[in-house]
């Protein structure tokens, strides 16, 4: 079935208002071309898009020794690159750019559009990975491009990593690989990476401009439930998947307490005045008293608002039964959780337990995504040029700190001593645009204007 789901309100046209600059237009043919080539997990090839990636670097006159494929025998598909523009600066550590060329699978049959295929419409780029997180991709690209073009030499080297298996746990993980077999590869004072961006009104005006610091951490528990079964003509409540059901209902219905940290308290607050209305009034104020039930049902009404506040766990996959004329001995479900800072897996599966009450349902923590996220420094050496740029861009919008609800790659780079920051460039819209549903999309003009913004932050940092 068709699922359709229309913007709030038609962003303003820009490509198809005016004509591109020169420049503009390659930008949206890499984009285009990124787009169209499937990276998903089951259809498609990261491999074959880091060739493309590959080519255009050696067309903009990167050598062969400043490129670096690598892959695994047994993921052919998932590989990736790594490419250097070396600085001039003999003491100042490298800028790491990081992007997952890997997207969530697509299936034709449920999309409005064809979800491979990039289409401009009324002010919105749609198809896969147009928003997560393609549109970065291929800026990092664009700028990489340019500067080898244009002879630029930074002072700060520039190293940029594409890297395949973000979006899929049992996929080869490219950042993971990096950061072991190749970690002075990747060697980086700090990391660029998705997760920023920032947040419109939904109807074309961007709110606020986000800085990525931290984030939850992604963690997968299997329910279980057991029975002897036997001939469905002889039914009985006492049924595997009854009893996984009436689990499944108890963990949507149980709610994880509030749980502010020093980012998230600080992104209500100043979030909650920037946008001046009854939710951000009631921002404001939860951050203030989390205790303040009125204002947590006021910000609960936004669910990536009320995802920052807590962990959050759902249902993601369900299987059960053996035949259709017997009674299920046997059913089975994946409990997807982002568990909030100073919350251990742990911690979370014992709160599952106690919400479900049964213990009859096994619950099992599946094994982990990778290293728990260490909230990089608020550095200003970081936080000040972004400020900047974001005043040039998006004059009277604030530069806010956020802590991602989902997870990203920076978790390996973390682990081995290279802050990620999720730096501001483009925005979204309220809903999330899609990302990891159906027909995803990107503002044209957010994606044209963080371009340009993110170009000039990587020469602001590189210098």
């Amino acid at each position: 079935m068709v699922f359709l789901v229309q913007p709030l309100l038609a962003a303003p046209s820009f490509a198809q208002a005016s004509a591109l600059r020169p420049d503009q237009a390659r930008f949206r043919a890499l984009y285009k071309e990124m787009v169209e080539t499937d990276t998903s997990i089951t259809t498609g090839s990261c491999t074959a898009l880091a060739d493309k990636i590959e080519g255009h670097l050696k067309q903009a006159g990167y050598g062969a020794d400043a490129i670096t494929r690598y892959s695994v025998p047994d993921h052919p598909k998932e590989g990736g690159l790594v490419v250097i523009l070396p600085g001039t600066s003999k003491t100042l550590k490298p800028l790491l750019l990081l992007g997952h060329i890997d997207v969530v699978v697509a299936k034709r049959e449920d999309w409005t559009r064809d979800p491979y295929t990039l289409i401009e419409e009324n002010g919105y780029f749609y198809g896969r990975g147009t928003s997560d997180m393609k549109a970065m991709d291929a800026i990092w690209l664009d700028a990489m491009m340019r500067f080898k073009e244009q002879g630029y030499k930074p002072k700060r080297t520039i190293k940029l990593a594409y890297t395949c298996g973000e979006e899929t746990s049992w996929a080869f993980n490219g950042a993971h690989w990096l950061a072991e077999n190749k970690p002075d590869l990747i060697a980086a004072e700090f990391a660029l990476n998705e997760g920023g961006g920032g947040r419109s009104d939904g109807h074309g005006k961007i709110i606020v401009a986000n800085m990525h610091v931290g984030e939850k951490a992604a963690e997968n528990f299997k329910l279980e439930t057991f029975n002897p079964g036997g001939h469905s003509s002889a039914p009985v409540p006492d049924n595997a998947i009854y009893e996984l059901s009436d689990a499944l209902l108890k963990v949507r219905d149980y709610e994880f307490p509030i749980q502010f940290n020093d980012v998230s308290r600080a992104y209500f607050t100043k979030a909650g005045a920037a946008r001046g209305d009854d939710l951000g009034k009631a921002m404001i104020a939860l951050a203030k008293d989390p205790g303040d039930k009125a204002a947590e049902a006021t910000v609960n009404q936004d669910k990536s608002l009320h995802s920052m506040l807590r962990t959050t766990c759902v249902a993601t996959l369900i299987e059960g039964g053996h035949a259709n004329n017997a009674l299920p001995q046997h059913a089975t479900a994946t409990v997807n959780c982002r568990v909030a800072p100073g919350m251990s897996a742990e911690q979370a599966q014992a709160a599952l337990a106690a919400a479900i009450g049964d213990p009859k349902v096994k619950i099992t923590r599946e094994a982990a995504r990778g290293p728990l996220a260490k909230q990089p420094p608020l550095d200003p050496k970081v936080i000040g040029p972004a400020e900047k740029l974001v005043a040039k861009y998006y004059p009277g919008t604030p530069l806010i700190p956020v802590m991602s609800t989902g997870a990203t790659d920076g978790i390996f780079l973390e682990a081995i001593g290279i802050p990620s920051y999720g730096p501001p460039g483009t925005y979204g819209d309220p809903d999330g645009n899609g990302t990891h549903g159906l027909n995803e999309r990107a503002i044209v003009k957010a994606v044209y204007t963080g371009r340009d913004l993110l170009t000039d932050l990587i020469k602001a940092y590189a210098g």
